[in-house]
């Protein structure tokens, strides 16, 4: 028995009979085809590896960042150094785009706090 399913955009879509080439294969790639599936699964792997290390260098920045900060104040310094932040902002704009702009602008967050 086939039902309707909502799309994204409010409107209903039939699922497609099986057999007809749209069947997306295991959910969990998106394929069916066997060596695409454990390619995309291999890769993932390593995708997963890499966001392991970049939530542990993200936590260790922040770490040293707050470090920064108090001993800065601790010596009687400001809070922040704007010239810094820029600095900061500008290397991430360089090497990302605009997108750069706000993984750059999260980090300064994470490190000082908001504003």
């Amino acid at each position: 028995m086939m039902t309707d399913v909502a799309e994204s955009n409010g409107s209903l879509a039939r699922p497609q009979a099986e057999g007809t080439g749209s069947d997306p294969g295991d959910p969990r790639t998106g394929t069916a085809e066997p060596l695409a599936a454990a390619r995309i699964a291999e890769t993932r792997r390593r995708i997963d590896e890499i966001d392991g290390q970049l939530i542990e260098l993200w936590l260790e920045r922040a770490r040293l960042s707050q470090e920064v900060g108090a001993t800065r104040m601790a010596s009687g310094g400001t809070r922040l150094v704007l010239s810094r932040e820029q600095e900061i902002l500008e290397r991430f704009r360089t090497a990302l785009g605009a997108d750069g702009t706000q993984v750059a602008l999260l980090l300064l967050r994470a490190g000082r706090g908001p504003l």
